[in-house]
């Protein structure tokens, strides 16, 4: 299972948000491409980047700090938050992103996210699958909709999207434990899946028990920021 470790960004800033409340922001570090150079210094091979402003503002705003990131390490970075536009999508690419996460617009543009699959290739591409309940949330998980996440994952998947990450907003930064049985049924109906598992890690323990049920990956972000598991934990999964 690949460790994915994750860097939100507001103003430029590593910071991490409870349940992505704004309002419960805390800022960890000054520089995110010293924050990237210590994971990559410590063997991790990938970044999970989103830009909070870019996604509060409905464009990418952050995209210098990619830029930064992708040219001062060797990471393979995936980039989420405001891409709404196909301008947007360019913009993360060129600055060095080797995937585009989406999550709303392939919700709510469903259309326009096939395209962006039929121009730039669906592995080009990380779908992002917010729950609550089994039911799919956008726009900064305020809405929930009556899409059901096996239907949302298997239409995709039926379309090329390789790689899934799925986040339980009702787990998402409390140091709880992640969703294990949500994410059990999902590589159950879907075992070819190259799943990631986001959301609730609080330790090694949690890392473990995602191994075992099947995750390809797992994203990490508070459990390592507030210090329940190291750098060095982290490259050893």
């Amino acid at each position: 299972m690949q460790i994915i470790p994750a860097i939100d960004i507001i103003d430029g800033k590593c910071v991490r948000l409870t349940q992505g409340d704004y309002a419960q922001k805390k800022v960890y570090n000054e520089d995110p491409l010293e924050v990237a150079k210590a994971f990559e210094g410590a063997g991790l091979q990938r970044l999970h980047l989103v830009d909070l402003d870019g996604a509060k503002a409905g464009a990418v705003a952050n995209w210098k700090v990619l830029e930064r990131i992708a040219g001062g390490t060797h990471l393979v970075i995936d980039f989420g938050g405001g891409i709404k536009m196909e301008k947007d999508l360019q913009i993360v690419f060129n600055s060095g992103a080797a995937l585009a996460t989406i999550g709303s617009m392939a919700v709510r543009q469903p259309e326009v996210m096939e395209q962006w699959m039929r121009t730039y290739g669906p592995g080009k591409f990380l779908l992002g699958a917010d729950v609550k309940g089994e039911k799919i949330a956008v726009g900064g998980w305020l809405e929930t909709t009556d899409t059901d996440v096996f239907d949302f994952i298997g239409g995709y998947k039926a379309k090329g999207i390789q790689q899934v990450f799925c986040t339980d907003v009702s787990k998402d930064g409390l140091l709880q434990g992640p969703s294990i049985d949500l994410y059990t049924k999902i590589l159950e109906r879907f075992p070819d899946l190259w799943f990631i598992a986001s959301g609730g890690v609080s330790g090694l323990a949690d890392l473990e028990r995602l191994r075992d049920i099947g995750c390809k990956g797992a994203i990490v972000g508070k459990a390592f920021y507030e210090g329940h598991i190291t750098l060095k934990e982290l490259a050893a999964c």
